[in-house]
């Protein structure tokens, strides 16, 4: 088992989950983070910072898609391993909405540490 990103981070960013995760496995988009899902320890301390409760074991069903992307994303983007950015602004805006991946994903690097 490992844990996915999904699309509600899409647009929140939050990040609290970086600060917790004890084996740095997070990446950074542009617009979202993602987490390798071969660094993962499924410790699962990240899940539950999560404000915007985009984080969740692959167990749950639907989340093929959802794995996927992080692996091949935290193979492209730069590892975070700390909150050194501001919350976006809007976050709290994007916060529940529904289909964010098709209207807002970016593929683009954030910047990482």
């Amino acid at each position: 088992m490992t844990y996915v990103v999904t699309d509600a981070c899409i647009r929140c960013k939050y990040m609290d989950c970086v600060e917790v995760c004890p084996v740095d496995c997070f990446y950074e988009g542009e617009n979202m983070l993602v987490i390798n899902p071969s660094e993962c320890i499924d410790c699962g301390v990240c899940e539950p910072e999560c404000p915007a409760e985009a984080i969740l074991p692959d167990t749950e069903n639907g989340l093929e898609k959802w794995l996927e992307l992080n692996n091949t994303f935290s193979a492209q983007w730069p590892n975070v391993t700390r909150n050194a950015q501001q919350t976006p602004p809007d976050a709290d805006e994007f916060k529940g909405v529904e289909g964010k991946f098709e209207k807002y994903f970016s593929p683009e690097p954030g910047a990482g540490d």
